[in-house]
C-alpha cells in the first residue's frame, strides 16, 4: 500500500488534501548527488543500463526535494536501441545515432521490441519499488512514437528535424510502417514497466510542436492514442511540448492527465480540454533562476489559476542542469504548503 497516493488520486479526478507535485528531469544534473553517482561510469548509456545506479538516482529527488512521485531514471531512446538502432549520448551535444533509417529495408531490419529487451529498465524499477517501500508512487515513461521516429530518421537532435519531416511528405506509407513498429515496441515496453511496478506512466512527445496540426493528428496523436488504449491498468499522462494547437484533440484520447508547457494559457487550456482530464504543469523552468520571493509569488499564482481539482503541479518542461537545487526545493515546498 502506498503511504502517499496523492498523484494517483489527482490523476483519477479524486479528492486530494493538497496539490501533488513532481518535476520532469528531477533526477539529474541539478543534484550534486546525481553527479557523484554519474562519475562511476564512463558514459551515459552505460549509466542507464546499470539498474543499481539508475535506481539510486531515481530515489534521490524523493529524499532531497520531497516530491510526491519518483520517475524511473532512463532515456526515451532505449526504444530504438531495443529495436536494433543503438545510440550514443555525446556530452554537451545530446543523442547521436551512427546509423539512421532511410529506406524500406532499414525499416524491415528493425524488430518490434519486447519487454525482455529492456530488462535493465524493469530491473531498476523493481529495485526502486523495493527501496521506496510504498513511500510514493513510481512513474514509468516512454517517448511518443513521433519523437522517437524523429531521432531515428534525423540521427541527432535538431531545431527543425527536416529529414524526419521530409520522410512524412515523401514517403508517408513507410513513415506509418515505422511509426507502427515504434508504437508496438512502446506498448510492450510500458506494459513491462507496469508489471515490474510502475504505478502510472507518462508519454513524452518532445517534438510535437514542429508538426502542423494536420500532421500531428496523422503521424503522432493516432499512435499516442493506440498506446493509451492498450494501457488499461494505471493512469496515463501525455505531455506534448509546444502542441498548443492539439489540446482539444488531446482531450478526446484515452489518457487521464495532459501536461501543459509554460506557453499554454491555463484557463484557455481548461476550456479546450474540459473538466474530465487532470492537467499537469506548467511553471517555466527559468522561474527557478529567480529569487525565492518571485518563485513563491509566481508559483502561487499558477496554483490559484489551476485550482485544486484535477491538477498536478510540475514545470512546463524539464529542470535545467544549472538550476540551484535549493530553488527547486523551495518550489516544491511552496506547492506543498499552499492552501486555498
Amino acid at each position: 500500500m502506498l503511504k502517499n497516493d496523492l498523484i494517483l488520486r489527482a490523476a483519477r479526478g479524486e479528492k486530494v488534501e493538497r496539490i501533488p507535485v513532481w518535476l520532469m528531469r528531477q533526477a539529474g544534473r541539478v543534484l550534486p548527488e546525481y553527479r557523484k553517482v554519474r562519475e562511476q561510469v564512463k558514459d551515459f548509456v552505460t549509466f542507464v543500463k546499470t539498474p543499481e545506479l539508475a535506481a539510486e538516482v531515481t530515489i534521490q529527488p524523493v529524499d532531497i526535494f520531497g516530491v510526491d512521485a519518483a520517475i524511473i531514471f532512463s532515456d526515451i531512446l532505449v526504444i530504438p536501441e531495443a529495436m536494433g538502432l543503438p545510440y550514443k549520448m555525446i556530452e554537451a551535444k545530446g543523442p547521436w545515432f551512427e546509423k539512421t533509417v532511410k529506406t524500406e529495408k532499414d525499416v524491415e531490419r528493425l524488430r518490434v521490441a519486447c519487454g525482455d529487451d529492456l530488462n535493465y529498465v524493469t530491473d531498476a524499477i523493481k529495485l526502486v519499488k523495493k527501496e521506496l517501500n510504498g513511500k510514493v508512487p513510481l512513474i514509468g515513461f516512454s517517448g511518443a512514437p513521433w519523437t522517437i521516429f524523429a531521432y531515428m530518421i534525423e540521427g541527432s537532435g535538431s531545431k527543425t528535424f527536416s529529414q524526419a519531416k521530409k520522410m512524412l511528405y515523401t514517403n508517408p506509407k513507410l513513415s506509418h510502417t515505422l511509426l507502427q513498429k515504434i508504437t508496438d515496441s512502446t506498448i510492450n515496453y510500458l506494459k513491462a514497466q507496469i508489471i515490474s511496478g510502475a504505478d502510472l506512466i507518462q508519454i513524452f512527445d518532445s517534438w510535437a510542436g514542429i508538426l502542423s496540426p494536420e500532421q500531428y493528428n496523422e503521424f503522432s496523436l493516432k499512435y499516442i492514442s493506440q498506446i493509451c488504449n492498450a494501457i488499461t491498468t494505471v493512469p496515463k499522462i501525455v505531455f506534448a511540448k509546444d502542441a498548443f494547437f492539439a489540446r482539444k484533440e488531446m482531450s478526446k484520447i484515452n489518457c487521464d492527465v495532459i501536461g501543459l508547457d509554460w506557453t499554454m494559457d491555463i484557463s484557455e487550456s481548461r476550456k479546450l480540454i474540459g473538466e474530465n482530464k487532470t492537467l499537469q504543469g506548467n511553471a517555466d523552468p527559468c522561474l527557478l533562476y529567480a529569487d525565492f520571493a518571485v518563485i513563491k509569488s509566481e508559483t502561487e499564482k499558477m496554483l490559484r489559476s489551476f485550482g485544486n481539482h484535477r491538477y498536478i503541479a510540475n514545470l512546463g518542461h524539464g529542470l535545467y542542469p544549472d538550476t540551484n537545487k535549493n530553488s527547486v526545493k523551495f518550489f516544491v515546498d511552496t506547492v506543498k504548503e499552499f492552501r486555498f
